[in-house]
């Protein structure tokens, strides 16, 4: 298991494609793990260095004491990156993942050759106050069943559990191994966000994509995102909700690829 050590703590990551190509990040959503990036590590390794980790409290990574905070993800990103002597890199996240990756991009400008966000938002509002805080709520029950169940409805769209139960079934059983403790303070990290103010900061190329059946970090908040990036452009995938990197992977990749393709330089 690859387990590196940076800023007092033990970071699992991979790294696939060939070793002379550009290299993008892939940071996790919240539940995800690197096994979550199946689709896009096959797509993308054919042209690119992927590089998937687990952050801190997350699954095969160290569970240290929180709090944990976006600035301490991004710190340990550099550091990650600094140990595997990636100078610079394409930083791409979902959800969670994209939030630390803004964070990352505001104070790490010089290793970002392009920033895409997915599911993302910038600043916590009542609503998504209210949502995290019954996620606490089912993660204080130490309940996979019941964690699972309240965050369901909140990532896929209709038609894919409807289409999926068997996938969905096999999926739930990683809950039963979920270190509640520390997700928990990965969730209070989430509702401290506030970056909307500094967005205008970035300047690196950027794609905020958001699925349009989103209900939980849904459109307005990408449009939020992009209009305030100058460099950015938005993509809207139809018929997908939060987890479009699992639901429709083949649109979620090719716009990637296509902007990342247009940023970098490719090994064939």
């Amino acid at each position: 298991m690859p387990l590196i050590k940076v800023n007092d703590i033990n970071l699992y990551y991979e790294l696939h494609g060939p070793e002379n190509a550009d290299v993008i990040v892939l940071s996790n959503g919240i539940f995800m793990s690197t096994a979550s990036w199946a689709y896009q590590v096959a797509a993308f390794k054919q042209h690119f260095r992927v590089l998937v980790y687990d952050c801190r409290g997350m699954w095969k990574s160290d569970h240290p004491v929180g709090p944990y905070s976006m600035e301490q993800h991004a710190n340990d990103l550099a550091a990650l990156l600094h140990a595997l002597r990636i100078e610079k890199a394409h930083i791409a996240g979902i959800s969670y993942g994209g939030e630390v990756s803004m964070t990352f991009a505001l104070k790490y400008s010089v290793m970002v050759r392009s920033l895409i966000i997915s599911s993302s938002v910038s600043q916590i509002d009542p609503l998504l106050l209210a949502i995290g805080q019954s996620w606490v709520g089912a993660l204080q029950s130490r309940d996979a069943e019941t964690l699972y169940k309240v965050t369901l409805p909140y990532n896929f769209s209709e038609r894919y559990i409807r289409e999926n139960q068997a996938i969905l079934a096999a999926s739930s059983k990683r809950y039963e191994q979920m270190d509640f403790d520390s997700v928990s303070e990965l969730m209070a990290a989430f509702m401290r966000l506030n970056l909307t103010g500094d967005l205008k900061k970035i300047y690196s190329p950027t794609l905020v994509i958001v699925g349009e059946e989103d209900i939980l970090k849904s459109r307005k908040y990408s449009e939020i995102i992009a209009h305030e990036i100058p460099n950015s452009e938005l993509v809207i995938i139809p018929h997908a909700a939060h987890a479009v990197c699992l639901e429709k992977p083949g649109e979620f990749n090719a716009a990637i690829l296509g902007f990342v393709l247009r940023n970098c330089e490719v090994v064939s």
